[in-house]
């Protein structure tokens, strides 16, 4: 595949992995029993209306998505990974809650949840095979360097040299010996 080509590629995949992971979450934190169903399933014992699970492993995609936007090389390959892993755990406890529901009483967010899981595993599958031609964030985003810390008494530096070495990253107080 071209560079050009992985390079495009970029946008719609984190898109699609975000929107996935984000209408998994929210379709989990939502009533999977139907309103007319809602008292039998209250009365009957170990019956979840919704699906923490799979609001839990939805969020560690769109983590890792996030985690994707500013990362580079092979973290960010093994981010990816990890997102496919996390979203390809969220369908079977999507799968088994929708099965542990009485016969005629779903709604649609079960079936919300899995298409928003699958979209993003094929997005996060496809994103570790694309992200070597993924545009990058600059170098210039990296935390400072070691800086080199003025030789100067911190009492003999001007206002300016103090803003100068902060932006440089270096904490002027760290210094103090007293």
């Amino acid at each position: 595949m071209s560079q050009t080509r992985a390079r495009r590629s970029f946008g719609p995949v984190v898109a699609a992995g975000l929107v996935g992971g984000a209408v998994g979450a929210v379709a989990g934190t939502k009533h999977w029993v139907s309103t007319t169903q809602r008292q039998a399933v209250l009365d009957a014992q170990g019956i979840a209306l919704d699906a923490p699970g799979v609001t839990a492993l939805a969020l560690v995609v769109l983590a890792a998505w996030g985690v994707v936007l500013v990362t580079r090389g092979r973290v960010r390959r093994i981010v990816l990974v990890l997102a496919a892993l996390a979203a390809a755990g969220a369908l079977p406890v999507a799968f088994s809650t929708r099965g542990s529901l009485p016969a005629g009483s779903s709604t649609a967010w079960p079936w919300l949840a899995v298409a928003g899981l699958v979209v993003s595993l094929a997005a996060a599958v496809g994103g570790v095979r694309l992200a070597t031609g993924w545009p990058e964030m600059g170098r210039r985003y990296d935390a400072p360097a070691a800086a080199a810390i003025p030789e100067m008494p911190l009492e003999e530096q001007s206002n300016l040299d103090l803003w100068k070495s902060m932006d440089e990253g270096h904490d002027p107080t760290a210094d103090r010996t007293e």
